[in-house]
Order: structure tokens, then C-alpha cells, then sequence
């Protein structure tokens, strides 16, 4: 199973615990998170369930190229990590 993780400052909000996941899919992976935590969708997703602006996920040290579909490939053993993404100057 994969293992996703979530940044620490998002866990000072919100119940978001490192969880192992079965998706084949980004999509499918965090759909497995926000069944278990719903809170913690608003946080990574917006209402047409693409990725937040300052959120950002790699899979396996990859930067996850889709951000509105979520359809990057996630493996039997993938690392998952779901950040806040810099902006700014």
C-alpha cells in the first residue's frame, strides 16, 4: 500500500494522520483520506476538486503534473506527500 503523508502545519488544523492507501490514482489515494478525515478535503482540494493553489503533492520525489484531474499513477509502495506550496517573492 502507499503511504501518504501531510505537512505538519496542516496537521495543526485539522486530524490529518500519515495513512496507507490502495488508490492507483492521486484521486484515488486521497478520496481513501477524505473518507476516512472529511475535514481535511477543504484543506487540499477545492469545490471542483482540484488541488488548492498553495497546496502541492509529490509522488515518489515527482512533482504530481495534474492538478485538476489528480491522475498521476501511485504504486504498491509509493510515498506520498501532500505540502504547502511557496509563493512570494
Amino acid at each position: 500500500m502507499a503511504r501518504i503523508v501531510f505537512t505538519s502545519h496542516l496537521a495543526r488544523h485539522v486530524q490529518c494522520p500519515e495513512t496507507l492507501v490502495s488508490g492507483a490514482t492521486l484521486r484515488a489515494a486521497l478520496d481513501e483520506v477524505f473518507r476516512a478525515h472529511p475535514q481535511v478535503r477543504d484543506y487540499v482540494v477545492d469545490e471542483q476538486g482540484e488541488l488548492r493553489k498553495h497546496v502541492v503533492v509529490f509522488i515518489d520525489g515527482k512533482r504530481a503534473g495534474d492538478r485538476s484531474g489528480l491522475s498521476d499513477r501511485v504504486g504498491e509502495a509509493s510515498e506520498i506527500y501532500v505540502l504547502q506550496a511557496l509563493t512570494g517573492g
